[in-house]
């Protein structure tokens, strides 16, 4: 192989594994990075201020409570309940928190994407109908109805849902491969938006007359 094609060649490679690297959280550089509020009182910094480890204790990789319900009086009728980074300060660059979702009858959790983050979901009580919609141009759904035990996937930043499509309450739990994954809920974040998105953009994309534009806004404000 020519010198030239050689080092395009590496070129190439050195781009596509920074490329890969860079698409999740960065690997930790030491054993423990506890996320600290205060900098003055840190020792190192790896994506957030770090405790000294010298002074990390076993209450700065806990949280108790995930065995509670959440409150699932709202309009979807489901609660999520996050333990991240923000939760479990030792998570910091450990690329993973855990979420606990509560579904009453009916119930959903409503489209919405994880810009950071691939999901794993498994059933622990009742009957879920979730899926994923695949990106442009084939936006091909991707669905099953999950009952208690079985687990389910979610791409990264792809659309998804769970819906309770049982008579009774449901619980799952899931893990992400993020500290923080964030979360955009579809419907909120188009009709909800602050400052508003101007009407004439969201009645042309989506095809609606602008009175039932304004009534979504309305809703979502």
């Amino acid at each position: 192989m020519k010198k030239g094609v050689s080092f395009l060649v590496t070129v190439a490679l050195i781009a596509l594994v920074s490329s890969l690297a860079s698409a999740y959280d960065p690997s930790p550089l030491q054993d423990t990075c506890v996320a600290i509020d205060e900098p003055n009182d840190a020792v190192f910094v790896n994506g957030k201020f770090c405790k000294n480890p010298n002074l990390t204790m076993a209450e700065d990789f806990f949280s108790p409570g995930l065995d509670k319900p959440g409150n699932t009086s709202n309009q979807v009728g489901s609660n999520v309940t996050t333990v991240n980074v923000d939760k479990i300060k030792g998570l910091n660059t450990l690329g993973i928190s855990i979420v606990r979702i509560d579904y009453e009858p009916y119930g959903e959790n409503p489209p919405h994407t994880h810009p950071r983050a691939t999901e794993i979901l498994t059933v622990l009580e009742g009957t879920l109908y979730v899926g994923f919609v695949t990106s442009n141009p084939e936006n091909r759904l991707i669905s099953k109805v999950l009952n208690k035990g079985d687990v389910f996937v979610f791409p990264i930043g792809l659309i998804h849902f769970q819906f309770n499509v049982g008579h009774t309450n449901a619980v799952a739990i899931a893990g992400l491969n993020s500290q923080n994954p964030g979360v955009i809920t579809i419907a909120k974040a188009v009709f909800g938006s602050n400052p508003p998105i101007n009407p004439d953009v969201l009645t042309k994309a989506f095809q609606l007359d602008k009175n039932v534009v304004d009534y979504l806004q309305s809703r979502f404000s």
